[in-house]
């Protein structure tokens, strides 16, 4: 169920380690601060309540504000760059479970489109192979329930709305993600189905790859 009052949104600490904490983000929370008062409350906001010790600027990657799951701050700033260094050089790994409104029906493939901002009708992201960025999405099928898809998303890259636009766009899967109001049918207060699964990445202290898994809740 989507939170109706972001401050009913409960964060849950999935890994607490001196230097990053793991957290599964509920949906309707915004991961970074938005623009205005009200839209201050989110992930970072709460991180650096809870961890007096936090730095400033602990987001080293994002969730959209309707999508589920895993994410990971940093605490040090050591950390951050460690972190970052492997978003960047995308050794980190990253998968989401999806619920599409549709029935796919190949069994799984390969997803690269160009896209862009849209600046008349901002967050909306339009496919632009000439001016736009390219984004890369595995993807594997898992079942079909009540002409639903469920899907596991595997991104190549961290494009804003990357899979969201894959799902939906008729280059891609041609099916949107349950709940999504931007690129599918959801309505206000609706939760969007789509939920980061499974994140693993170097320790940056030990070197040593730790994964993390969250069940969908739906």
């Amino acid at each position: 169920m989507s939170c109706m009052h972001r401050k009913d949104c409960r964060l849950t600490i999935v890994h607490r380690d001196p230097s990053f904490v793991v957290i599964d983000k509920p949906g309707g929370l915004l991961s970074v601060p938005g623009r205005g008062p009200e839209n201050q409350d989110c992930v970072v906001s709460r991180i650096k309540t809870i961890f007096a010790e936090c730095i400033d600027q602990p987001a080293v990657h994002r969730l959209d504000m309707y999508t589920t799951g895993l994410m990971v701050l940093a605490l040090t700033r050591e950390t951050h760059q460690h972190l970052s260094r492997q978003f960047e050089q995308r050794i980190v790994e990253k998968r989401y479970i999806a619920l599409l409104d549709g029935i796919v029906e190949k069994e799984s493939g390969r997803i690269t489109l160009s896209f862009r901002l849209d600046p008349d009708n901002r967050p909306y992201q339009v496919c632009d192979p000439k001016q736009g960025k390219a984004g890369t999405t595995l993807w594997e099928k898992q079942d079909i329930t009540s002409g639903k898809t469920r899907v596991q998303f595997i991104p190549l890259t961290g494009r804003t709305h990357q899979l969201r636009l894959h799902a939906a766009h008729v280059l891609g899967l041609g099916c949107p993600i349950v709940g999504d109001r931007l690129y599918g049918s959801g309505q206000e207060g609706d939760q969007m189905l789509l939920h980061a699964s499974y994140l693993s990445f170097l320790h940056p202290c030990t070197g040593k790859q730790i994964k993390f898994n969250s069940p969908p809740p739906f």
